[in-house]
């Protein structure tokens, strides 16, 4: 009987501390994230240079603060060359801190915790004044709207009898860089 019991608490328990699991690392990852693009604004007003955010960079699920390499008004090339997030050809910590001799401060690759993706995202670029910008199709690249501009990150696991579950947390930064986190179930 007791047995039993057991069993039946078990079968409802476990999911429950199974999601409660998955939310926490899709809270954590969502945390790391926002904390990533709030030293990337940080920087650039503090350093006052140009600082974007890749996102899936150098591949899915890593993402990398780097310094543009031009000025908001004229990229050079290499600021939108696929290899931009290469820990090989811009190293972390830089080899100086020579402003002449840019770029020298992109941060370290992150890693989102393997059982987590980005969705579609878009590069972020911070401005010396702090502003948010996204890439338009026009340089310099746009303000972000007022109502900002969303990012997502999701979990998907596969629970008892095959079902698949589905979690979402979404963070949105505006045109003067206010970041909100909203988790969805």
């Amino acid at each position: 009987m007791i047995a039993g019991l057991v069993i039946v608490v078990s079968a409802i328990g476990f999911p429950l501390l199974t999601g409660l699991r998955e939310r926490m690392r899709l809270s954590q990852a969502m945390r790391e994230v926002e904390r990533e693009i709030h030293q990337a604004r940080q920087k650039a007003v503090t350093n006052n240079r140009a600082m974007r955010i890749r996102f899936n960079c150098p591949v899915a699920g890593q993402y990398r603060v780097v310094e543009l390499i031009g000025n908001v008004s004229a990229h050079a090339a290499a600021d939108n060359a696929a290899d931009r997030c290469s820990t090989a050809t811009y190293p972390y910590p830089a080899a100086d801190r020579d402003p002449a001799t840019r770029p020298n401060l992109d941060g370290p690759v992150r890693r989102l915790d393997p059982a987590l993706r980005f969705g579609a995202v878009q590069t972020i670029e911070f401005w010396p004044d702090g502003s948010a910008h996204m890439n338009a199709g026009t340089t310099p690249w746009a303000l972000l709207p007022v109502t900002g501009n969303a990012w997502t990150v999701t979990h998907t696991t596969v629970g008892f009898g095959g079902t698949s579950y589905t979690r979402t947390a979404t963070l949105t930064v505006n045109g003067i860089g206010k970041i909100q986190i909203q988790q969805q179930q």
